[in-house]
């Protein structure tokens, strides 16, 4: 467990001692097996009070997945739960929605319905994917599903530009998260012969080798001169890799995507504090998660890294004083 994974299952403690924030619930509910202190009995209540039953019907109606399973998670550390306490709260409201795209970019000019959301479509969509699978990571003749087996995003805003195009943008949201060094294009399959390397070359086909070549075509990844063991096969560039290449994807297929838009803005929500992510020295760059990452794009105004609390910095004081309240006891 990281330092700042610590500190933070030591907030969590605490909140739940405190019989305020989770309520009713108590300590020692079960993950991976085994009870455990950071984690709730009852799971409802990681998520905060105002949105939780919404939340559970617009997952359940737009089939969307779970992380980890079919119902929300109780480990309290989670960095899906987090985004929707975050998140999920504001969706509805235009003006607040609008207020966080322009943390993001303060060109944009107005937040748009996603109407890919058969349930309660508002201005801001969870574990959202693309209508068709451009990334090869479906089975034959299957669409992408929503939360599993496919590249998704955790969230996604809709919005038009000051130069009057439409944009998405892509939230990716982390929290506790820190990775070792495995090199995803060198797995073995589960089952085969060690050194034979199944899964890697599974995914240097599909991004790489295989048509429609989505790295060496990719206008806004940078090109390698061996993609094998490369940066983009290392956590959490490989997530940031399929990230960037879905957001193109569907910008290329705009004519025939649900969601039309010409350009794209990448977001990184990571806690300033959270510096086994941030200040890690990576071996497969020698730099950090930042400079790692920026050395592998061609538009660095397409990505951006903010902190929750700056994300959320100009919403209404009083009209979410108990939101704000909320993440600043539990996250901020």
């Amino acid at each position: 467990m990281s330092k700042y994974q610590e500190k933070e299952r030591k907030r969590a403690i605490k909140l739940i001692e405190q019989n305020e924030l989770f309520e009713s619930s108590k300590a020692g509910g079960n993950f991976r097996g085994r009870a455990r202190d950071f984690v709730l009995s009852d799971r409802s209540y990681n998520l905060f009070a105002s949105i939780r039953d919404e939340v559970l019907t617009y997952f359940n109606e737009n089939d969307i997945s779970w992380w980890g399973g079919k119902k929300p998670t109780p480990h309290t550390l989670s960095s899906q739960i987090a985004c929707l306490n975050h998140l999920y709260p504001i969706r509805h409201d235009q003006n607040e929605v609008l207020k966080v795209a322009q943390i993001i970019c303060r060109d944009i000019i107005e937040v748009l319905i996603i109407d890919t959301d058969r349930f309660l479509p508002a201005y801001i969509a969870f574990e959202t994917v693309s209508d068709k699978d451009y990334l090869n990571e479906c089975k034959e003749g299957q669409k992408p599903t929503r939360g599993n087996n496919c590249t998704s995003i955790d969230a996604l805003i809709y919005a038009k530009h000051k130069n009057g195009k439409k944009y998405i943008l892509p939230i990716e949201w982390k929290y506790t998260e820190h990775y070792n060094n495995a090199d995803k294009s060198v797995e073995d399959r589960k089952g085969e012969p060690k050194g034979t390397n199944g899964k890697g070359n599974e995914r240097l086909g599909r991004y790489v080798n295989d048509s429609p070549y989505l790295i060496p075509n990719s206008e806004q990844l940078k090109t390698k001169r061996d993609y094998k063991s490369s940066v983009y096969f290392f956590e959490p560039f490989y997530q940031l890799m399929r990230q960037t290449l879905w957001a193109e994807q569907l910008v290329a297929h705009r004519n025939t995507e649900q969601i039309s838009a010409e350009g794209f803005i990448h977001s990184h929500i990571i806690p300033s504090e959270n510096s086994d992510l941030l200040d890690k020295t990576y071996l497969c760059s020698g730099k950090s998660m930042e400079a790692t990452w920026r050395d592998c794009l061609q538009d660095q105004s397409k990505y951006k890294i903010i902190s929750p609390k700056d994300l959320l910095a100009d919403i209404d004081p009083n009209r979410y004083a108990d939101l704000k309240n909320y993440l600043e006891r539990r996250y901020w």
